[in-house]
């Protein structure tokens, strides 16, 4: 029984190493950087060319915390629906 344990316990090693591996790989390609070119230019030219600046929108961080505290209301007020309705058929003992 020993032996198949071992293995057992191996063989999750080894798939969560390998899940890991997959994860870290699949992420790797967000930490890439784009270098600049080097000063002066790669055909001799001393002026760099005018870079345009476009703003990416996002949400702003009340919106997202507005989100956060419905949703955990909601699942507030769905914790104690269901308790109460759990509690409801639930089957009380009486003394005799």
């Amino acid at each position: 029984m020993k032996r198949v344990h071992r293995i057992r316990r191996s063989l999750v090693l080894l798939a969560g190493l390998t899940g890991s591996l997959l994860a870290l790989a699949g992420t790797a390609p967000a930490f890439a950087m784009i270098l600049p070119p080097p000063p002066g230019g790669s055909d001799g030219s001393s002026a760099p060319a005018p870079v345009q600046v476009i703003v990416q929108g996002g949400m702003p961080g009340w919106q997202i915390a507005l989100i956060a505290l419905g949703a955990a209301l909601v699942a507030a007020v769905a914790a104690v629906l269901l308790a109460r309705a759990w509690l409801t058929r639930r089957v009380t003992a009486t003394a005799s």
